[in-house]
């Protein structure tokens, strides 16, 4: 069994997953390597940020397994790996607690107007202006998986109420309030103050939060967006906050990373944008390489893989009794 490895592994990471399979050959392939080196892996584990002969991969007919080392998956899910047999699972919640903090801590800068604030200090102005409070809230949660899931626990000793679409509207956190299908969406727009995205993209969230979406929301709400940038339209985004529409926002993933110099994005009054930082931390290898090995346990045993994706949906179905990944 040869395993081909594209994630920033060091050589205790290659040692841990050696252990979990001795018999295999692991191969560290990086950034550099990995469309040469993966033709020839039965399991692969990583994300690659270049071109990948996918296609060449799925006809040679070796590749049996893709395990993401991120949550998208918009980097393996083409044609080609649709519609074979390999299987590919997901980190959706891996990284759960880092992306929590993050749009957390996203939202209290837009409502404690922490860069106006820092914009006055360094302008060495001491001039007190309004805020807002996240405390007490209606809160919307968009994509109720790993990271809507453990964002709602963190949200909760904020005494907000949430409210919460998902594809699989099921097991209802006793913190959210409704949990409905995405056809409630333009309900819970309605009602929201502050609206969190944390859909994977698809075919079916792809441009969701546009115009017409942002028309629905309450004058003066605020939007954190930290799933995937083409989940919102970036002109219809800057055009709500210029007119008032939205009081603020904060995006860490934007349509094109970086935004084009002329993306109306730099130019949008009340916008924080942090450059696709919310999942870093000082444990993330640590942490995708324990999954993995515990997944890879699961493929040698025959068992059910944690965030096993149902590759026309493009995300991981909710967890059986003994796949508890997306949970």
């Amino acid at each position: 069994m040869r395993i081909v490895l594209c994630y920033p592994v060091e050589p205790r990471h290659v040692a841990e997953i050696a252990a979990v399979a001795p018999a295999a050959e692991i191969v560290d392939a990086g950034q550099e390597r990995v469309a040469d080196e993966l033709p020839e892996a039965d399991l692969f584990c990583g994300h690659p940020k270049v071109p990948v002969p996918w296609e060449r991969v799925v006809s040679r007919g070796r590749l049996r397994w893709v395990q993401s080392s991120a949550a998208g998956l918009d980097h393996c899910l083409v044609p080609a790996v649709i519609d074979s047999d390999v299987i590919v699972t997901s980190a959706s919640g891996v990284l759960a607690d880092q992306v929590s903090e993050h749009a957390v801590g996203l939202a209290i800068a837009c409502t404690r107007r922490l860069p106006l604030f820092l914009a006055q200090q360094a302008a060495r102005e001491f001039v007190r202006r309004p805020t807002r409070d996240l405390t007490g809230a209606t809160v919307g949660i968009v994509g109720l998986g790993g990271v809507g899931r453990r964002l709602a626990q963190v949200l909760a000793p904020f005494r907000v109420r949430i409210l919460a679409t998902d594809w699989f509207p099921v097991r209802k956190p006793s913190e959210v309030e409704f949990l409905g299908p995405p056809e409630a969406l333009p309900d819970v727009l309605a009602e929201v103050d502050v609206l969190f995205l944390c859909a994977p993209l698809t075919e079916h969230t792809r441009g969701m939060i546009d115009a017409a979406a942002l028309a629905r929301m309450k004058r003066g709400s605020i939007l954190v967006n930290v799933a995937r940038g083409p989940l919102v339209d970036a002109a219809a985004l800057a055009a709500a906050l210029e007119n008032g529409q939205l009081d603020s926002a904060a995006v860490d993933v934007t349509p094109e990373e970086p935004p084009a110099a002329d993306s109306p994005l730099w130019r949008a009054p009340r916008l924080i944008i942090t450059p696709h930082v919310a999942g870093q931390s000082g444990r993330r290898i640590d942490a995708m390489t324990e999954f993995f090995c515990d997944n890879l346990r699961r493929y040698q045993e025959g068992r059910p893989l944690k965030n096993l994706v149902d590759k026309r949906l493009g995300f991981p179905e909710p967890p059986g009794d003994d796949a508890a990944g997306r949970s």
